[in-house]
C-alpha cells in the first residue's frame, strides 16, 4: 500500500490543546495520580432543569431539521437578544450549527480574508485558519490594558495595507484572560471596523457569565458588521449537546447563504431532540436566570480569591470579569524559575504538572511568546450540581469566603493551594 499523503495544509496540525490535555489528565488519573483538571474550559454546572425537562419531551423527534436550524428556536434566539441587547433581527438572521466552533469555521470558510486576531486568543482560531489556508494576522496586546485589543493597535495595522479584508474575532468575556470589554471600549474599536470595513465576529460564548450580568454585545455599535456567535456550552450547562448558532444581520445575508449550501453537504442539521429542547434555554423561566446568578456568585467569588492568592505570590493577574479563565504571568519569579531551568510557559506548566498535580496551559497555546511565562488556568474542577445546590436560598448579597469556597469548589481551592505552595518553595 501506497504511503498515505496529507493535505500539506494539515501537515502538523496536533490536537486542540485543551482537548489534549484534558485526555492526558484522565490517562494520568487512570494510572493512580493525583491530578486537578484545570485545562479544560468546560462548564462545571449541571443542564438546568427545564432544558432536561424539554429534552425528555422531545426525545421522539426524529426528523431531519432544516439546515439553517428550526424555525421557533431562531425565532426565540432572535426575541432574546433583542430584549438583552436591543438587536434587531429574527429568525432569519439567525444560524444553528453543532457548536459555535463549527459555525466558526465556516465563517472563516466562506469569507475571503485574512483572520485577525489579538493575542491571546482562544486555541482554536488559528488551526482553523491553518486547515483553510487563510492567512492569520496577530494584534499585540499588553496586561497594562488587560490584555484588550488597542483601537490604535488595530487602526495602525488596517492602515499599512488598508485595501485588505479583514475578519476580526473578537472574543469577551475572554478565554483565555477572563477579562471583557466595555461600552466605551466597543464603540472606539466599532469606529475602526467601520471605517475599513472589517467583518467583525463577536465570539460571545461567554456573555451570559459574565460575573456582573452587564454583558454589552459588539452588535449594538457596529450592527452592519458583527456576527455574534454563542450557544449552549458555557452558560448552560451543555457542552456536550453541541448547539451552537450565529446572528447574522441582514447587510450579511450573503455570508448566512453560503454558510447554508456548506452545511447542506456536510452536517445537514443539528440533533432535532436538542433544537426542541434548547428553546427551553431562550424562554422566561425564572429557575433559568436563578440558576445563572448562583453560577455567575460562584465563579466571581472563587476568581476573584484565586487571583488575590496568586498575587500574593508575585504572580501578575486581574480578577477575572466573566467566564471561568484567568492568565496569570509568572514572570516576577522568573529568576528563581530560571535557577531550576524553568525558561519557558510550557517548560513551567509541564514542571507543576508533575510536582504538583495541577494541570493546565502554556500560553504559547493562546498565542502568546513561550519566553513570556504566562500560563490559562480554568477554574472548574468541582462539582458545580453540588455548588449550586449548596447556595440556594442564601441571599445575592451574601459574601461567599474561603471556607464556604472550600466546601463547594474543593478541588480547585486545593489546587491553587498546591500552586501557591509550589510557588513560595521557588525563593
Amino acid at each position: 500500500m501506497k504511503t498515505a499523503i496529507i493535505n500539506p495544509k494539515i501537515q502538523g496540525l496536533q490536537p486542540s490543546a485543551t482537548l489534549a490535555i484534558n485526555e492526558r489528565s484522565h490517562r494520568l488519573i487512570s494510572q493512580g495520580k493525583d491530578i486537578f483538571k484545570l485545562g479544560l474550559g468546560q462548564s462545571p454546572f449541571p443542564v438546568p432543569m427545564p432544558v432536561q425537562d424539554a429534552l425528555r419531551r422531545h426525545a421522539g423527534e426524529k426528523d431531519y431539521l432544516a439546515v439553517q436550524g428550526l424555525a421557533s428556536l431562531r425565532t426565540d434566539i432572535a426575541a432574546w437578544h433583542h430584549e438583552r441587547h436591543g438587536i434587531a433581527g429574527d429568525l432569519t438572521n439567525i444560524m444553528i450549527g453543532p457548536g459555535s466552533k463549527e459555525l466558526l469555521f465556516l465563517l472563516q470558510l466562506v469569507h475571503d480574508s485574512i483572520l485577525t486576531i489579538p493575542a491571546p486568543s482562544w486555541v482554536s482560531y488559528e488551526p482553523q485558519a491553518q486547515i483553510i489556508g487563510k492567512r492569520v494576522e496577530w494584534l499585540e496586546t499588553s496586561p497594562d490594558s488587560g490584555w484588550r485589543l488597542d483601537p490604535e493597535v488595530l487602526e495602525n495595522a488596517c492602515a499599512k495595507d488598508p485595501n485588505t479584508r479583514r475578519f476580526l474575532i473578537l472574543n469577551y468575556p475572554n478565554n483565555p484572560t477572563g477579562l471583557t470589554y466595555d461600552s466605551t471600549q466597543l464603540q472606539a474599536l466599532a469606529t475602526v471596523a467601520r471605517k475599513y470595513g472589517i467583518l467583525v465576529v463577536s465570539d460571545e460564548i461567554y456573555g451570559e457569565v459574565n460575573h456582573r450580568g452587564n454583558h454589552v454585545s459588539m452588535a449594538q455599535f457596529y450592527p452592519e458588521g458583527t456576527i455574534i456567535t454563542s450557544g449552549l456550552s458555557k452558560w448552560c450547562g451543555a457542552g456536550g449537546w453541541r448547539l451552537g448558532y450565529c446572528h447574522i444581520p441582514s447587510s450579511l445575508e450573503s455570508i448566512r447563504a453560503a454558510m447554508c449550501a456548506i452545511a447542506s453537504e456536510t452536517f445537514t442539521s443539528v440533533s432535532a431532540p436538542i433544537q426542541h429542547a434548547a428553546r427551553a434555554a431562550f424562554g422566561h423561566d425564572p429557575s433559568i436566570e436563578i440558576y445563572l446568578t448562583n453560577s455567575r456568585r460562584i465563579l466571581s467569588s472563587l476568581g476573584g480569591w484565586l487571583a488575590h492568592t496568586l498575587r500574593a505570590e508575585n504572580v501578575r493577574l486581574d480578577d477575572p470579569e466573566g467566564g471561568f479563565y484567568v492568565l496569570p504571568d509568572f514572570g516576577g519569579l522568573s529568576e528563581a524559575l530560571a535557577h531550576r531551568g524553568i525558561t519557558t510557559s510550557p517548560d513551567l506548566v509541564e514542571t507543576i504538572l508533575l510536582e504538583t498535580g495541577v494541570a493546565f496551559l502554556p500560553g504559547t497555546c493562546f498565542g502568546r511568546p513561550a519566553s513570556e511565562l504566562t500560563a490559562r488556568i480554568s477554574y472548574v474542577d468541582f462539582d458545580g450540581d453540588s455548588a449550586l445546590k449548596s447556595i440556594e436560598g442564601t441571599p445575592a448579597n451574601t459574601e461567599i469566603g474561603i471556607d464556604f469556597l472550600s466546601q463547594i469548589c474543593g478541588p480547585t481551592v486545593e489546587a491553587i493551594n498546591r500552586l501557591r505552595d509550589w510557588c513560595q518553595k521557588l525563593s
